[in-house]
């Protein structure tokens, strides 16, 4: 089968390896759809400490089961369905306190095991013995249940920072994460929803199929001066960082109001994750930073009925779609930022 393996940074090749055979408690799936992220650019460009080459990357995964392995239950081939990426134990204290987002022993698809970038994976029996193989409701397709998986991260974060109903809501960045924070907003009853970004042309394709009550271009605009105006200098309830940003989230706290809420989505470059906070805007304006680490299974699990049932509808932000032997391609374009979402068809 034809496989995306990475073997160094800015090394990914197009293989023919031997399909994969499932093992006691594993579930093999051909694989429909494969969406790619920004963090696969950078898996690309800098490789990533628990990569151990060559890797088959890829962790936004939908396919259809083929076969299963010895003491499998309840699965057979045909069966329609989306995977986890990020593989929390189960076992460990914060595992067993519901605080799968941050298990310690947390292992992911594309890392640890063999990803999604490939004709046939191997479901690990770690993803099924936490629940994190997940049925695809009938009429949505492959594609669309790929993107459950960013979906739940998303999700993660605006329940750690409490969107909900009549907030103003601001999010830094107009990615496909930063599309997604706005409908999930949206759902959950946010009262207007503000987009920023620096990249005007990015941040055009991105209001125009999201449609934000404003879009603000970092690069020709006071931001934080124009969400006081857009909130008719209140600040907005929640401000969301999902760029990796120090200066967005240095923003966040002068735009914030009074009893906000503000979420540190986007991680920072490990070479530069300090920034300058002004602790009496958090003291005195009793202010809330929360971080977002990922989703656990029952994140994904919620993103995909979501999207099924029109909650968070995703088909259009998926601007691209191409077969495996376009990885690279599809990497320069997300890299670029040329596209909103980019899915893999191999």
């Amino acid at each position: 089968m034809k496989v995306a393996r990475f073997h160094a940074p800015g090394d990914i090749r197009i293989e023919d390896v031997p399909e994969p055979v499932a093992g006691p408690g594993d579930v093999k799936i051909r694989v429909r759809n494969c969406s790619t992220c920004g963090t696969d650019v950078k898996i690309f460009k800098f490789g990533h400490h628990h990569i151990r080459p060559p890797r088959v990357m890829g962790h936004e995964i939908a396919g259809e089961v083929v076969d299963v392995g010895e003491g499998v239950t309840g699965w057979t081939p045909g069966d329609r369905v989306q995977v986890i990426a990020a593989i929390p134990c189960g076992e460990c204290e914060e595992c067993r306190r519901g605080h799968m987002t941050v298990c310690p022993n947390q292992e992911s698809m594309g890392y640890h095991y063999d990803g999604g970038f490939a004709q046939y994976m191997i479901v690990p029996a770690k993803i099924l013995a936490v629940d994190g193989l997940n049925r695809i409701p009938d009429g949505l397709g492959f594609a669309e249940a790929s993107v459950a998986e960013p979906l739940a991260c998303v999700l993660n974060g605006q329940e750690l920072a409490r969107v909900g109903e009549g907030d103003d809501v601001v999010v830094v960045g107009s990615g496909p994460i930063g599309c997604l924070h706005v409908r999930l907003a949206r759902s959950r009853g946010a009262s207007r929803v503000f987009l920023v970004d620096l990249n005007a042309e990015r941040l055009a394709m991105a209001a125009d199929l999201v449609r934000p009550d404003a879009a603000i271009c970092g690069a020709d605009t006071d931001v934080v001066d124009a969400v006081l105006k857009l909130t008719g200098g209140r600040g907005a309830d929640v401000v969301i960082t999902a760029a990796a940003s120090g200066a967005a989230q240095e923003q966040a706290l002068q735009m914030t109001a009074r009893q906000g809420r503000i979420s540190f989505f986007g991680g920072l470059p490990k070479d530069d994750p300090i920034i300058r906070l002004d602790s009496n805007l958090v003291h005195y304006r009793e202010l809330t930073i929360v971080g977002a680490n990922g989703s656990s299974p029952a994140h994904n699990k919620r993103a995909l009925r979501l999207i099924a049932d029109g909650s968070v509808p995703v088909a259009d932000l998926i601007t691209h779609r191409l077969p495996l032997a376009e990885v690279l391609d599809a990497i320069d374009i997300v890299s670029r930022g040329a596209a909103i979402k980019v899915t893999i068809e191999p």
